[in-house]
């Protein structure tokens, strides 16, 4: 394991110093693009889109390194600190992509000259019908995953995700407690904020605006059809697990009446504050 750690270390500084060498007029200092997501948001996708600027510019052409809050296997959450060590091990022209929580000192060091941060998020009714599928069908290695194949269908399934574990010796809390650490993350003007679904139905606009958050902390010498055009090509819709249907309020064929009274009460404020209903009349 350290063998192949160390083997792709190696051909990861190779590749970024061949994209040096080919946009060698352009700085070398340019932001790390960092891509922030709260889990089945569209992680996978905001990934393809941030590897697009490696077409224009001397950027990295695979993500660096990903890290989460959690430990996928075991469920165990992480001490703070090794959130802010991973920040500081990335370096210009890196591509970096992550489950962050907004913590004070997170913020400090993201919201910085040394990053171009995103943060991606979506319809979390959504989220919790994913998340079931992730986690029973897609990734046998989750830590949940055997619980969850042992519910007896479906619905049992998203009353849980939608809901949490709270008796779990794991942490494992309702949807709008998961949500509340990455919170912090839209007060932040450094920061652009994306809704998935503004990628599916208004793709165009929204890709210009990921285009616009860069250039405006390091402007490239490159035509903005050119950059947008990279952009839009790096997408690749079959690798990301996030995008099975590449449709969104897919919630609606899933969630029975029980389901929206349990999400409504504990995570009807959540849709609101996030811009996706107006009351909790839906």
């Amino acid at each position: 394991m350290a063998l192949k750690s160390s083997l792709r270390a190696i051909l990861y500084q190779t590749e970024k110093q061949i994209q040096r060498a080919r946009f060698a007029s352009q700085p070398a200092d340019l932001p790390i693009l960092l891509g922030i997501s709260f889990p089945k948001s569209g992680t996978h996708l905001l990934d393809q889109i941030l590897l697009g600027f490696a077409n224009v510019a001397p950027y990295a052409k695979r993500v660096h390194s990903f890290y989460a809050e959690y430990e996928g296997e075991s469920g165990k959450k992480r001490d703070p600190q090794q959130a802010l060590n991973w920040l500081d091990s990335l370096r210009p022209r890196d591509v970096a992509s992550a489950h962050l929580f907004a913590r004070p000192e997170t913020i400090t060091r993201v919201c910085s000259p040394k990053f171009a941060p995103y943060f991606i998020f979506r319809d979390p009714r959504d989220v919790v019908v994913s998340h079931v599928f992730y986690v029973t069908d897609m990734e046998a290695r989750h830590v949940h995953h055997e619980y969850y194949q042992s519910l007896p269908d479906f619905n049992a399934r998203l009353n849980v995700s939608i809901l949490g574990r709270p008796d779990a010796n794991i942490e494992f809390s309702n949807i709008a407690d998961r949500f509340a650490p990455y919170l912090g993350w839209l007060d932040q003007k450094e920061v652009l904020t994306i809704h998935f679904e503004d990628l599916i139905h208004d793709r165009a606009a929204t890709l210009t605006r990921i285009m616009d958050h860069l250039l405006s902390r390091a402007p490239l010498p490159t035509s903005r059809q050119l950059i947008l055009d990279s952009l839009e090509t790096s997408i690749n819709p079959k690798k990301s697990p996030t995008f099975r249907s590449g449709k969104t309020g897919e919630w609606k064929k899933y969630f029975t009446d029980e389901h929206k009274e349990l999400f409504k009460k504990v995570g009807g404020d959540l849709l609101i504050k996030l811009g996706y209903e107006k009351n909790s009349e839906w």
